[in-house]
């Protein structure tokens, strides 16, 4: 975890594409799709950034048992 702010900002990006998820799944609205289009290029993007995300994150969990106790 070197770099703060792409940890930040991947941080920041998966909680959006959650709180989009969880919109989903409670109102069956996806406010990427009513922002951006129906699978138009922009929402494309911004749904593999999503992922792209998630997937660094999955590094935090190798840095769990480097914590100090």
């Amino acid at each position: 975890m070197g770099n703060k702010i792409i940890d930040g900002i991947a941080l920041t990006i998966a909680i959006i594409g959650a709180i989009n998820w969880g919109l989903i799944g409670l109102f069956r609205f996806d406010l990427v799709a009513f922002i951006f289009g129906e699978m138009s290029w922009l929402s494309r993007i911004i749904y593999t950034l999503v992922g792209l995300c998630g997937l660094y994150l999955i590094s935090f969990y190798m840095h769990l048992s480097d914590s100090k106790d």
